[in-house]
């Protein structure tokens, strides 16, 4: 449901890794150097993990709790664990 109500966000998301994955092969096929390419690859690696973590967390906060449901204590632990989610996709 989320990625339904978030679609056009995460496409236009989707085209920019795109954007940079050809960036990689462009390098890869100039013979840029090997900093050259591994700063391009870690750069499409961060906007790729930075989506992950966008949709794991709205897993989280759609599919995994009830947001209507949820006790100010269970609304804690969600927050954690969406800081932690977001901090091992970094």
């Amino acid at each position: 449901m989320h990625t339904i109500e978030s679609k056009k966000k995460l496409i236009a998301r989707v085209r920019r890794i795109r954007g940079q994955l050809e960036a990689v092969e462009r390098a890869l096929e100039g013979e840029h150097g090997c900093a050259e390419v591994l700063q391009t690859v870690t750069s499409a690696r961060g906007a790729l993990n930075g989506l992950v973590g966008e949709l794991i967390e709205g897993h989280i906060r759609t599919h995994v709790v009830d947001p209507e449901r949820t006790t100010a204590t269970q609304r804690e632990a969600v927050e954690e664990l969406v800081q932690i989610v977001r901090a091992y996709v970094k």
